[in-house]
């Protein structure tokens, strides 16, 4: 016989008409939660542990120009197929920390305390969960950025506007670096949104660590088994990186791509943050088709947690594979 929703619902009704068995005494009813369990992944990479820390999550009205060069509601459409809401965006932030086995490594750094003031505690969470997850911010030796975003660069400062890691060598991309710290580049910024990044960068380098950090080049090892990658595009020194143990490796992607229902899938879409949107579309299809024929897992940085999978060809785009849960490591 063929299931149908009508056959469904009149076997609940059915269920709901039978006789009850003799009503048990009523016990008050328990309290509900009121938050979610602190939100942290662990998974090896060879001999390596990967941490993946969760910073939370922002939701925001879905603007007509958050996809430069696709319509609101193509962008509408592509979130429903992905059984999303319309309308609205709701972007993950998941810095990482790496034991390497020698070195404590933590890669970005979050959102920071007291970021997006309405969110009500739903983002800012990197320096709680990681604690959660036992990992003391004293003991981190080395925190590598990618770029200079906030959302990648407020955590390296806690709510006392004091170093968040301050026995860590911070590692930032020489090109990121010279690009905004260069008084010329940030005179030349006409929108508010870039003259605000380089305003928020200025803040966490000049006041919060005295330009205290070790530039990095591309192509070079930045900690034990770590590489870092040129990804550019969604800013002038993006950086991505390999990890590396024995034969086991990830690509940790950064902002390569962010939500995969929308720029994985459709990899031609450009993303408002994309600083140069033509190079970030030519960098993403690069890794893409990287990562697809050397079936190489993945680590997103704006990927729906635990952030990482593995990626296969899908039409003219492509599809991201959550990873297996594991309940050991």
């Amino acid at each position: 016989m063929e299931l149908t929703r009508r056959h469904v619902l009149a076997g609940a009704a059915g269920v709901a008409a039978a006789p009850l068995l003799p009503a048990l005494p009523a016990h008050a009813a328990a309290p509900m939660a009121d938050k979610q369990a602190p939100s942290f992944y662990r998974y090896k990479v060879g001999d390596a542990q990967v941490n993946v820390i969760s910073d939370g999550m922002n939701t925001f009205p879905l603007g007509d120009t958050f996809v430069l060069n696709a319509k609101k509601d193509e962008v509408n459409a592509a979130l429903q197929k992905a059984f999303l809401p319309k309308d609205q965006m709701s972007i993950h932030f998941a810095p990482l920390a790496i034991n390497t086995g020698g070195k404590l490594v933590v890669v970005d750094t979050g959102n920071g305390p007291g970021a997006f003031a309405n969110s009500k505690g739903k983002v800012g969470q990197f320096a709680s969960n990681m604690a959660a997850a036992g990992i003391d911010p004293k003991a981190v030796d080395i925190v590598v950025i990618s770029h200079f975003h906030g959302d990648h660069i407020n955590g390296l400062l806690n709510a006392e506007n004091m170093l968040a890691f301050p026995n860590a060598e911070v590692m930032v991309p020489a090109a990121e670096w010279k690009y905004f710290m260069d008084d010329g580049e940030m005179g030349k910024q006409t929108t508010e949104r870039m003259k605000g990044v380089f305003a928020n960068a200025r803040r966490v380098f000049d006041a919060g660590l005295k330009k205290k950090v070790t530039p990095f080049e591309h192509g070079k090892d930045v900690a034990p088994g770590l590489q870092a990658v040129a990804t550019l595009g969604h800013t002038p020194g993006h950086t991505s990186f390999i990890l590396s143990s024995g034969a086991d490796e990830v690509f940790i992607q950064s902002d390569v791509t962010n939500h995969p229902s929308l720029f994985v899938t459709n990899p031609g879409w450009h993303l408002m943050f994309d600083q140069d949107p033509s190079m970030a579309e030519a960098t993403r299809r690069k890794v893409y088709d990287m990562l697809v024929a050397d079936k190489m897992r993945v680590q997103g940085f704006h990927y729906p947690f635990p952030a990482n999978g593995f990626v296969e060809k899908d039409g003219n785009g492509y599809r991201l594979v959550p990873a297996p849960w594991s309940p050991v490591i």
